[in-house]
């Protein structure tokens, strides 16, 4: 399959509410395997489809990926490979009145990080890559993970959950990271 280039805010398709799939076609599979591929290369552990440039409801994450012994070392892309997971047309049914907190990063946001305040349990229903439709019940990060892409497909970044002073902050790092870091980020964003 491919790695596709990341868009980077202030991208406009990522603050659009992306369109629905009506029916799932072979280039839909194509475009997750696709996903997969650019989620673990980045590395990742969640993408949605207008992340890449396409406004569709289409999420995939794997909050499962074998992690190297050494923290400091990252496994090859090939070794990534956790438990995959698709949605399409996610809908969030229901979320607990318990809350979590996490230091989220996003790929859209390279290089920043803030801590998001989040309901701890989610309730999902959706369709998989081959359009059977199934519910999910997720806690913890892959809850996290799950209402983080489900965010982007509604035109919803992280850093729309933080103050406006957090979030100039990260803005204003961002910058200053995508200024320090433009050649690398320009082979695989699109900035």
């Amino acid at each position: 399959m491919a790695t596709l280039p990341i868009y980077v805010v202030p991208h406009p398709v990522l603050k659009r509410v992306a369109d629905a799939v009506s029916n799932v076609t072979d280039d839909h599979r194509r475009l997750v395997e696709n996903m997969l591929d650019t989620m673990y290369a980045a590395p990742g552990i969640g993408l949605a489809a207008p992340q890449i440039g396409e406004s569709m409801r289409i999420l995939v994450l794997d909050v499962d990926q074998p992690r190297s012994e050494n923290e400091d070392e990252e496994l090859p892309v090939e070794k990534r490979r956790g438990k995959p997971q698709v949605f399409i047309n996610p809908e969030l049914l229901w979320s607990s009145e318990e809350m979590n907190v996490y230091d989220e990063g996003c790929l859209s946001i390279p290089g920043q990080y803030a801590e998001v305040e989040r309901p701890k349990i989610v309730r999902v229903k959706a369709l998989d890559q081959n359009g059977k439709q199934f519910e999910v019940e997720a806690d913890g990060l892959f809850a996290t993970c799950l209402q983080h892409e489900i965010d982007h497909l509604n035109g919803v970044l992280f850093t729309d959950h933080l103050s406006s002073l957090k979030r100039d902050m990260v803005m204003r790092k961002l910058k200053k990271f995508t200024k320090e870091n433009l050649e690398e980020l320009q082979k695989t964003h699109i900035l």
